[in-house]
């Protein structure tokens, strides 16, 4: 028996605005609300449980120091890598220097909020 990623949780100063970033990058739909202000998205026809992880932005006003530990990839479904660049641009993402040489298949993001996050140049059937 083994144990399966069901939901990855990433605290947020703006949850609601991180929620609707993830959203339209992922193909997400919000599934639930928390009292606690945690937003859960998911994809629109498994919800929790299904193949994908579903994501969790949970409030948090600590702040953050450094280079999170854990950093999300991301592939293109429906185009090549330099559209799904743009695309991801058009949403707010922005460049983000880890130290990368320029010569890496990947391109290194940040979200809104910061939050480091890679396209990768393989695109991958959708689930």
């Amino acid at each position: 028996m083994a144990c399966r990623i069901s939901e990855l949780v990433l605290d947020a100063a703006d949850p609601e605005r991180l929620a609707a970033f993830w959203s339209q990058v992922l193909g997400y739909v919000e599934l639930g609300r928390e009292d606690d202000g945690s937003i859960e998205i998911g994809p629109p026809d498994a919800g929790f449980g299904g193949p994908q992880p579903t994501l969790i932005l949970s409030p948090s006003s600590d702040p953050r120091t450094g280079k999170l530990p854990l950093h999300i990839d991301v592939n293109a479904t429906d185009r090549d890598q330099d559209a799904e660049l743009e695309r991801l641009l058009a949403l707010g993402a922005k460049p983000a220097d880890v130290g990368q040489t320029g010569t890496e298949s990947w391109h290194v993001l940040a979200d809104p909020e910061g939050n480091v996050f890679c396209l990768l140049r393989r695109r991958l059937q959708p689930l």
